[in-house]
C-alpha cells in the first residue's frame, strides 16, 4: 500500500528517508530486489527508482598547470572584466560577453563558452579559491577542503560507496593529495594509457587482488538485483552492459574504450589540432566510455599546460584555441547526455557527473600585454559544474579596479576585499556536497569549516 506522506517527500527529507530505508533493509537482511519491491509498494515507483541509483556522482577533473589555467577565464570571465569593454583587459571579446539569465549569482559567458544550451543544472559555478601557484604542473591550493585534504582525494573517498574496478584514474602529472578513506590512485602517462589499463593482461593482473575482485563482483550482483526488481524493458540495456562487463577478465576492452576517428571528428580534432587540445578531447572521450562500463568513478586529467603569455599577440590562434576548447567541452556533455548511467538506468551520465577545473595561475585578467602570471591579491579560483547541487554563478571575483572579492559561505553574500585563500575549503566542500548528492553528513567527515548553506542547494535543481 502506497503511503502519500512518503511519496511526497522532497529535498533533504527525501534523501534522508532513502538512506534510512536502505539501512533498515540491510538490518532486516532483505536482498536488493525485495527491498526495492517493498519501497515501491510503500513509497511509490519513483522513490524506488531513485533508491536504485548510486549514492554518489562520478567526476571529471581538469587540472591546468604551468599557466594553462588562464585559457578558461576566456570561456568564463569575471563579471567586471567581461563587461568593462576595455581592450587592455585579458578578455578576447570586449562587448561580446553574454550574461547568464538563470544563475544564482551574476555570471557572463565568453562567446565560445560551452553548455549554454543545456538545462540550468549544467550552469557553471566560479569560486574565488586558493592562492596563485606560479608555476607548477600539479597545483592544489584551489582544490582543498582544508586540514591538508585535497578535494580530489575527498571526492574519490566519497565515491567509494559505488564500487568500481579502478575507483580513480589520474593522467600524469597529477597531485591527488590525501583524504581519509581515499582509494589508491591509478596513474597513466596519457589519455591512451587509460585504454591500456583494461587490456586483457592488465585486467587479469588487477582482478587477482581479492578485494578489488570482490568489490567488482558485488557491484554487478547489485546491478542484477536492481534489474530483477524493476522488471522493466528500460532496465535491459543496463543488464546487458553489466553481464558483459562482469565477464571481462578474459576480454580486451581497448576497442570499447579507445577514441575512434569518428569520436575525434565530432570533437573537432584533426591533423592540425595541437596536442594540448587533442589530449583533453581524448581524455573526455575515454572517460565517458569508462564511466559507461562503470570501470571508474573519477578521472583526473591535465589541461593545456602551455603558459600562454603571448596569447593576445596572435588573435587568430587565440580564437582558434578557445573555440576548440569550448567545442570539446560541449561534445563531452553531449556524449554524457547520450549515455545511460550504468548505476542509475533511469538517468544519463550527464545527470550524474560533476566537473571541475582548477590550476596554478589564471594569470592577470586585467592585463593582456604579456598576460602576467601574477594575479590581483595573489588570488586563484575554481570552476565547477555541480549538476544542480551547487548554486551557480560567480562567488566573489576580480573587479575592474583590481580589488578581489570573496564570499561568506554560510550566506553566499559577497565579501569585499578578501583573500581567496580563506574560501578554498568551503569551495571544495561544495564540490564534495555535489559528489555526495547532497549528503552533508558525509561532507562533514572531511570538512570542519563554516556552514556552506549559501553555496549549495538543499533541494537540488532538476
Amino acid at each position: 500500500m502506497s503511503i502519500d506522506t512518503l511519496k511526497n517527500l522532497n529535498g533533504r527529507s527525501r534523501r534522508r528517508f532513502l538512506r534510512w530505508a536502505g539501512a533498515a533493509g540491510a538490518l532486516l537482511a532483505l536482498d536488493r530486489a525485495r527491498f526495492l519491491d517493498a519501497l515501491s509498494g510503500s513509497a511509490g515507483t519513483a522513490m524506488a527508482d531513485e533508491a536504485s541509483c548510486a549514492l554518489t556522482m562520478k567526476s571529471f577533473h581538469l587540472v591546468a598547470g604551468d599557466g594553462g589555467f588562464a585559457w578558461f577565464q576566456l570561456l568564463w570571465p569575471h563579471n567586471e572584466i567581461a563587461t568593462a569593454n576595455n581592450a587592455n583587459f585579458a578578455f578576447h571579446a570586449p562587448g561580446q560577453a553574454v550574461k547568464a539569465t538563470d544563475t544564482d549569482k551574476d555570471f557572463h559567458y565568453g562567446p565560445e563558452a560551452p553548455w549554454r544550451d543545456f538545462d540550468k543544472t549544467k550552469r557553471v559555478t566560479a569560486f574565488m579559491s586558493g592562492t596563485n601557484q606560479t608555476h607548477t604542473p600539479t597545483p592544489g591550493s584551489a582544490a582543498t577542503l582544508g586540514n591538508n585534504q585535497s578535494m580530489l582525494a575527498v571526492a574519490a573517498s566519497i565515491q567509494r560507496t559505488t564500487p568500481s574496478l579502478l575507483p580513480v584514474i589520474g593522467i600524469t602529472p597529477v597531485n591527488f593529495g590525501t583524504a581519509a578513506g581515499a582509494p589508491a590512485l591509478t596513474t597513466v602517462d596519457s589519455p591512451d594509457g587509460m585504454v591500456e589499463l583494461f587490456n586483457s593482461a592488465a585486467s587479469r593482473a588487477i582482478l587477482e587482488i581479492p578485494e578489488d575482485a570482490a568489490l567488482y563482483d558485488a557491484y554487478y550482483k547489485a546491478l542484477l538485483g536492481l534489474n530483477k526488481a524493476a522488471g522493466r524493458p528500460t532496465q535491459l540495456r543496463g543488464l546487458r552492459v553489466g553481464k558483459q562487463a562482469a565477464g571481462f577478465l578474459g576480454q580486451n576492452l581497448a576497442a570499447q574504450l579507445q577514441a575512434t576517428p569518428a569520436d575525434l571528428t565530432r570533437y573537432g580534432i584533426d591533423g592540425g589540432t595541437p596536442n594540448k587540445l587533442r589530449d583533453i578531447a581524448k581524455a573526455c572521450i575515454i572517460a565517458v566510455k569508462a564511466f559507461k562500463l562503470n570501470l571508474t568513478q573519477s578521472v583526473i586529467a591535465p589541461a593545456m599546460r602551455d603558459d600562454p603569455h603571448g596569447a593576445f599577440g596572435d588573435m587568430q590562434n587565440l580564437q582558434s584555441t578557445i573555440s576548440s576548447l569550448g567545442k570539446i567541452l560541449d561534445e563531452f556533455m553531449n556524449d554524457l547526455a547520450a549515455t545511460p548511467d550504468p548505476s542509475c538506468s533511469a538517468r544519463t551520465l550527464a545527470d550524474n557527473v560533476v566537473f571541475t577545473v582548477h590550476g596554478d595561475t589564471p594569470k592577470d585578467p586585467r592585463d593582456r600585454s604579456g598576460w602576467p602570471d601574477g594575479t590581483p591579491g595573489n588570488s586563484n579560483w575554481l570552476y565547477a559544474m555541480g549538476n544542480g547541487f551547487i548554486k551557480t554563478g560567480w562567488f566573489g571575483g576580480v573587479r575592474a579596479n583590481g580589488n578581489t572579492d570573496v564570499f561568506d559561505p554560510t550566506t553566499g553574500n559577497t565579501v569585499a576585499n578578501g583573500s581567496s585563500a580563506t574560501t578554498a575549503a568551503p569551495a571544495g566542500a561544495a564540490v564534495a556536497y555535489a559528489i555526495a548528492k547532497g549528503d552533508m553528513r558525509r561532507v562533514q567527515d572531511f570538512y570542519t569549516g563554516p556552514a556552506i548553506d549559501g553555496l549549495v542547494n538543499v533541494d537540488p535543481l532538476q
